[in-house]
């Protein structure tokens, strides 16, 4: 067994936090296993001017973290999974699932509201999201959707100091830092999309690598496994990059799975959406067959 382990994260306050969580993991299970952090910069660290829909290349958020696994300068990277593009780079692997919790969306206003109707008429939203934004406009047209860059505690500055009326965050980086008392709506994501594996750390490693894999393979939840390959297969089948106006979820109940999600073009027209639910076992033909109701 290796002595010690080198966890690549980005060297954002909620990747750290995250990555935290995993470690605290791993030590409880080989505690005298010496584990360091290496904070990297990605991409989308370093670039906050635009829009992700813009984007023409996958792994934004991702890609310095994997350089690090094949270069051999990191044994296990965290991310957030909803960041990892479907296809994973050859000669790595997803060594786990882990502590999924929380993968809806939600608002956080800058007034109270109980609803996405007690917003101002014309308001200004705050999202880098075109997934998020073409749904937000089915449920009211008249909204400004308007991008918005920079981590969480850099958008909540922005929405106190007026740029916008509301913004849309992920439930789980807020909870996961603490201020889930910031939230004023939480979606439905079986009605508001999110992406696929929002809520969920990928703990990635090299695919040969038998005694990491030994190491974090305790740590993988084979119910969020199943829902988050489910959602990725769908977002694999329908063809869409990972910032398309797309959206999936999964959610198993006892041995059966529901699978819901959208998918539009990038204007928000020809929007589809539809679900579809069976036995967990059969997610992959359930999940392609969702696809094929979205296209």
């Amino acid at each position: 067994m290796k002595k010690t382990l080198i966890v690549a994260t980005r060297a954002g306050a909620l990747a750290v936090t995250q990555t935290g969580t995993v470690v605290s993991a791993i030590q409880k299970i080989y505690p005298s296993l010496e584990i360091t952090l290496k904070k990297i910069a990605s991409e989308g660290d370093k670039d906050r001017r635009t829009t992700l829909w813009e984007l023409k290349e996958t792994g934004f958020f991702t890609s310095q973290l994997e350089d690090a696994l094949v270069a051999n300068e990191a044994d296990v990277a965290v991310h957030s999974f909803k960041d990892l593009p479907t296809e994973i780079r050859k000669g790595l692997s997803i060594g786990a699932v882990f502590n999924r919790q929380f993968p809806e969306d939600c608002l956080v206003s800058a007034s109270p509201i109980k609803s996405i109707d007690d917003l101002p008429k014309n308001a200004k939203v705050g999202t880098s999201s075109l997934r998020r934004t073409v749904q937000l406009l089915r449920l009211r047209p008249d909204l400004q959707c308007l991008p918005i860059r920079g981590n969480v505690n850099t958008r909540l500055r922005k929405l106190d100091e007026g740029e916008f009326d509301v913004i849309v965050l992920a439930r789980a980086g807020l909870e996961r830092l603490g201020l889930a008392d910031k939230i004023s709506i939480i979606f439905d994501p079986a009605k508001f999309s999110p992406a696929p594996a929002q809520g969920a750390l990928a703990i990635e490693i090299r695919a040969d690598d038998d005694e990491t894999n030994q190491i974090v393979s305790p740590l993988d939840d084979k119910k969020a496994r199943i829902e988050t390959t489910a959602e990725r297969i769908v977002f694999s089948a329908l063809g869409c990059g990972c910032h398309a106006p797309a959206g999936v979820f999964a959610q198993i109940v006892g041995d059966q799975i529901a699978i819901s999600g959208c998918f539009s073009d990038p204007d928000g027209g020809n929007f589809r959406q539809a679900a579809i639910s069976g036995p967990a076992a059969d997610y992959q033909s359930l999940a392609r067959t969702l696809a094929d109701k979205l296209r």
